[in-house]
Formats: C-alpha cells, sequence, structure tokens
C-alpha cells in the first residue's frame, strides 16, 4: 500500500487529524486524563480497558465523552486459555516466599479464575463498546470469535488487531479487521503473540514493517521503541500508515504511572529493558531489576497469566511504597531512556513538528 494512501485512509478510519495512537496501558497508566490530552491535540487516545470491569469501562466512556475532546477508542484483551491449580499456586508461593518476608507481607488465600467468567467478563465488555457506539476498538493476545466481529462492525466500530509476526497480521486481516498494529520486539509491556511461541515470534519492528506491508491491504501501524520523531519517520518511510507509542506517554504529565515508574524510564539509563514472565506469567518487557533477576530460575514454576500477575501485586505495591525500583513491574520499550517530561498534548504536538523535519506526515 503507498504510504501517504495509508496514512490517509487510515486518519480517516480513526477520525483523527495525526496517525498516533497512544497505547492502550492497562493497570492505571492511562487516564482519561491522557486519553483526552491525546485526543485533543488531534491524537487517538485509547482507554486500557482489558482489566477494567464493565461498569467501569462505561463510566470513563461516559466522561469522555462529555469532554468532547474527539476520536477515542479502547482495548480489551481476548479471552486466553490458561489451566491454573491451588497446587501451581501454593509453589508459585513457595518461591515468592522470600520476596513477601522481604517485605513483611501475607500470602493470601487465592482462588483462580475461571475461563468462563473471562469469556462473560469480555462479553460484557463488548456489550459496553457497542451500547456506548465506542468509535474505535482495538484487541490483543488474538482475535475474537467471528460473532463478536460481526456485531462490532454492524455497530460502526473501527476494529484494530495486534500482530508481531507477518503471519498473524495476515489472520487478522483475514479476520475482516480495519488495520493492524504491528507490535516490534522492542515494544514495552505484554507481547501480543498468539499464534506461536513467544521466542518464536521477537521480530524486530524495522524488519517487521515492510515485510508487512508488502503484503496486507490494509493500514499497519508501527509499535515498538518509537520515542521521537525520529522513529515515527523511520517507521512511515518503510511502510507504516500510523504509529503507536506506549513509554513514550507514561513520562507525561497525565500519565496515571507511579513516579518510581516515571523517574526509571530516564534514570539509569544503562539499565536494559528485558523480555520476564515472573511477574505476570506472560512475556513482557519491563526495566531489569533484583525481582527479574532473583526470579529468573524460577520461571518455570510460575503460574500463567494473569494468576501470577495478582500473586506479585502485593510485591510490586510494597516496592513502590518504600520507592523502590527493585522489586516493581516498570513495564518499558527499548527506547526508555529516550521518555520526556512534557504533558500528552506537547509530545504528540512535539511528534508532529519532529516527523515534518524528515519530510514526513504523521
Amino acid at each position: 500500500m503507498d504510504t501517504s494512501r495509508g496514512n490517509s485512509m487510515l486518519k480517516e478510519l480513526l477520525g483523527v487529524e495525526h496517525a498516533i495512537i497512544q497505547a492502550p496501558m492497562a493497570g492505571g497508566i492511562t487516564t482519561e486524563e491522557l486519553v483526552s490530552a491525546v485526543s485533543r491535540a488531534g491524537g487517538l487516545g485509547m482507554i486500557g480497558a482489558g482489566g477494567m470491569d464493565p461498569e467501569a469501562l462505561r463510566k470513563t466512556i461516559h466522561e469522555l465523552k462529555k469532554r468532547n475532546d474527539g476520536a477515542f477508542g479502547a482495548n480489551l484483551f481476548v479471552p486466553w486459555n490458561f489451566k491454573v491449580t491451588e497446587e501451581n499456586i501454593a509453589g508459585a508461593y513457595e518461591k515468592l516466599r522470600p520476596v513477601y518476608d522481604h517485605f513483611g507481607l501475607e500470602q493470601e488465600t487465592f482462588i483462580p479464575p475461571d475461563m468462563k467468567d473471562i469469556k462473560v467478563k469480555f462479553d460484557a465488555q463488548l456489550d459496553v463498546i457497542v451500547e456506548e457506539k465506542v468509535p474505535v476498538c482495538s484487541f490483543i493476545f488474538g482475535i475474537p470469535e467471528s460473532h463478536h466481529i460481526e456485531r462490532l462492525k454492524e455497530a460502526g466500530t473501527i476494529l484494530l488487531g495486534t500482530a508481531t509476526t507477518v503471519e498473524e497480521a495476515e489472520a487478522i486481516e483475514r479476520a475482516g479487521f480495519d488495520a493492524v498494529v504491528l507490535q516490534g520486539a522492542e515494544a514495552g509491556g505484554h507481547r501480543g503473540t498468539f499464534l506461536n511461541p513467544v521466542d518464536d515470534s521477537l521480530v524486530g519492528l524495522m524488519s517487521l514493517i515492510p515485510e508487512a506491508a508488502d503484503q496486507l491491504s490494509i493500514p499497519v501501524i508501527a509499535a515498538g521503541g518509537i520515542m521521537d520523531g525520529r522513529g515515527v519517520a523511520a517507521a512511515r518511510i518503510l511502510g507504516a500508515a500510523g504509529v503507536q507509542l506506549g513509554t513514550a506517554f507514561i513520562s507525561t504529565e497525565e500519565s496515571g504511572a507511579h513516579l518510581v515508574h516515571k523517574n526509571a524510564l530516564s534514570e539509569n539509563r544503562h539499565i536494559p529493558s528485558v523480555l520476564t514472565k515472573v511477574f505476570t506469567g506472560r512475556a513482557a518487557r519491563a526495566i531489569q531489576n533484583t525481582f527479574i533477576r532473583d526470579m529468573a530460575e524460577h520461571t518455570k514454576s510460575m503460574v500463567d497469566y494473569p494468576v501470577q500477575r495478582r500473586l506479585t501485586q502485593p510485591v510490586q505495591d510494597a516496592s513502590k511504597a518504600a520507592g523502590s525500583t527493585e522489586y516493581a513491574m516498570l513495564l518499558a520499550g527499548q527506547g526508555k531512556g529516550m521518555a520526556r517530561t512534557m504533558s500528552a498534548g506537547e509530545l504528540v504536538r512535539q511528534l508532529v513538528i519532529e516527523t515534518r523535519t524528515f519530510g514526513v506526515e504523521v
């Protein structure tokens, strides 16, 4: 697809002035203020709705509509299969015991969620998306069932899928999606891999973009390691119709990230962001720290996502409360050292200006 035509097509699809999407970061990082600021600046603000209960999602949508700042969207987690038993949880707790003891924490009795409950929640979230006429809905961890896709398309919702390989991107196009977010290996947060093992799906963004752009007829959106106009321009030149940034928005004024998280992006720039499963049970890119190093040997003892995240959350909270980065999950992409402290709206405007210096529009 011609990059200029793809860019225009994507902006028309999303209803935005600039094809800059704020990554829908769950867990409190994405606030209403952040979504609003990005949309007001002409980009697409996204609600990180994967972990939200349906009524909380509805409330957030209502608040954004009241602001009337422009287009926005929401991101949902496609239900995934996992197997966790009480015995598995007991084993994981045993490996976590030294860290719990370090912070004086008590281990709770925790009953794992049922897959049926997760699917019921997903269906209810989709009900909210349709009923509230949310303009854009993106998905990660897979492709929703065909009847869900048909329902959303009938409601006029623009659909974005997340792919880590060309094979996944092609599957998303075949499913009827309007555009695909290409998540390069550099990207912070959880991997959206769903067809093959994560280790087989770590394709660098600069390789992934042109190959996918050559194979697909729908617009591709580049995500992973993009922090400034240089990255935006490079992605556009390689064939991306637009970009999605996450780590760059963590350090903005409107971000809900803990101060420990924000500061860690630019402090100690030599500390890398690495892939790990120890915090959540699913591969995610986060800033290297003591917890990741010490627990690496116990990776196989960790339980599946999202249960592992629930088990480590008290440790993460205690670490942040102590002002320490060493036991907190600080999600970040490989470009973290280029993070800037400014308002989200100013970041969008700065990205546009910087990209134009290379003779490229976004």
